[in-house]
């Protein structure tokens, strides 16, 4: 009776649109999840002091569910902008079968059920919000280790915060990937014959993507940022970039 209760909401809040453009359900989770990071910055010293790396992993996981709910948001506004340029024949359209009821649709009805946006997916943006929490002890321990390896000194800190790019670059973009690739496949059900696919697809696109954005993103990050803010710079900056991620891996699932 709750989950009923709770589906009829959700496809209500699914159907409204704000201002006829944004999606009345994407928009108010993406509310939600801006208090929550805004609430996170706000004592995020306090947090990181206490529990580092705990304190890394929540906030990667709210800003890998902000990336998504963005992605997702796009992928619906630019559904509706599809269904806005539709013939009017075809938004009218039915099957022949669909009249064989003793109530059919009023024609308003048809018209608001083709314009519905795609429903909220939570099942994804609990991938991607999983994907985030998990990936950050990997990525604190690999910070920790290029600060240590290559420590930046006063004389010169330009040289040690490029040589952490460059191995930042060659080593840890390709294996991230194969990471995020690797666990939104298994964590949707695909096997080894989904994962090759992928691989073979979308992987290397990706990463020469990636070596558009991040080199200079990273040599901003090493050189002047805090260490301690190193990660959140990183995720905050990669909203943009995961909701890209998340876009690629939609679409190749499509």
């Amino acid at each position: 009776m709750f989950s009923a209760g709770r589906r009829r909401i959700l496809d209500g809040l699914n159907r409204r649109y704000i201002y006829g453009r944004l999606p009345l359900l994407h928009a108010i989770i993406f509310l939600i999840e801006m208090a929550a990071a805004m609430r996170l910055a706000a004592k995020f010293n306090s947090y990181y002091a206490e529990k580092p790396v705990l304190t890394t992993m929540v906030t990667n996981a709210i800003l890998g569910g902000i990336a998504d709910t963005v992605a997702q948001l796009i992928t619906a506004f630019k559904a509706h902008a599809g269904h806005r340029h539709t013939s009017s024949s075809d938004l009218i359209s039915i099957e022949i079968h669909e009249l064989d009821k003793e109530k059919p649709p009023a024609l308003g009805e048809l018209g608001h059920a083709r314009h519905m946006p795609p429903p909220f997916d939570f099942e994804r943006l609990t991938r991607f919000m999983s994907y985030g929490f998990f990936m950050a002890p990997v990525q604190f321990q690999w910070f920790g280790f290029l600060s240590r390896a290559f420590p930046l000194t006063k004389r010169n800190p330009s040289i040690p915060a490029l040589k952490r790019v460059v191995v930042d670059q060659l080593m840890f973009a390709p294996f991230g990937l194969a990471c995020f690739f690797s666990f939104m496949t298994v964590a949707e059900g695909g096997g080894r014959r989904a994962l090759t696919r992928k691989f073979q697809d979308v992987y290397l696109p990706t990463l020469k993507a990636n070596y558009v954005l991040w080199p200079a993103v990273q040599i901003l990050n090493f050189r002047v940022v805090p260490i301690q803010f190193q990660i959140p710079f990183v995720s905050s900056v990669g909203i943009a970039w995961t909701a890209y991620l998340s876009l690629t891996n939609s679409s190749e699932d499509e």
